[in-house]
């Protein structure tokens, strides 16, 4: 059994009960990044093997994965903060245990996403998640892409990167479309901006950007 376990986002009491019983019964716990993990494990009094799991081992852990999967071993997999799959490695565990009849079960749990967008103000009828925008190549064509889209559109970004991704928008999208950028959702310094991209990357220009980073923008009308 693979169990896919939701962490929390920042403010450790939003883990479920549900995710606490898999993590304290399964044989081995799968992490982004142990040390990360760790924390949270120890906060639980929760004493279980744990392994790293990320993009730049995955194929080289896969298929021993799915042999110890095979043979009788429960797996949870965790990620820093929030759900394994959204922006984290997953998803290839995921589609060779299907493939090998190993049985998954998904937790429900924290998602940085969903808090963003409903306290957005924009519309939550219909959305588009696009995650991380690539660095360098296919950057612009994307972005092109996405001028016509007229759902929602939510973006994860580094703070680093906040101000320069705000302003390639108003490139691309005009200054006065609809934004809010969501920053340490769930922890003691949360922060909603909401605004015009002009107004909203105006606000972030005087300030030194700390967190994780939700942006959501209008689409077009």
């Amino acid at each position: 059994m693979l169990y896919i376990v939701p962490t929390p986002i920042g403010n450790l009491q939003d883990i479920t009960l549900r995710a606490l019983e898999v993590l304290k019964q399964v044989d081995l716990i799968l992490a982004e990044d142990t040390r990360t993990t760790v924390k949270l494990l120890n906060h639980y009094q929760i004493q279980r093997p744990i392994s790293p799991y990320h993009q730049h081992n995955e194929h080289q852990v896969l298929q021993h994965l799915v042999n110890q999967l095979q043979g009788g071993k429960k797996i949870a997999m965790v990620s820093d903060a929030g759900t394994p799959g959204i922006s984290d490695a997953a998803f290839l565990l995921v589609r060779e245990c299907a493939k090998a009849g190993v049985k998954v079960e998904s937790l429900p749990g924290a998602t940085a996403f969903v808090p963003a967008l409903v306290n957005s103000g924009l519309p939550t009828n219909r959305f588009t998640f696009e995650g991380f925008l690539p660095l360098k190549k296919g950057r612009q064509t994307m972005m092109k892409k996405l001028v016509l889209e007229e759902r929602t559109m939510i973006f994860y970004e580094s703070p680093h990167r906040l101000v320069k991704t705000l302003e390639e928008f108003i490139t691309y999208f005009g200054p006065d479309r609809q934004c809010s950028v969501s920053r340490e959702l769930t922890k003691m310094f949360e922060e909603n901006a909401r605004g015009t991209l002009a107004e909203v990357a105006a606000h972030f220009k005087q300030k030194e950007v700390k967190g994780e980073i939700v942006i959501v923008v209008a689409g077009v009308d």
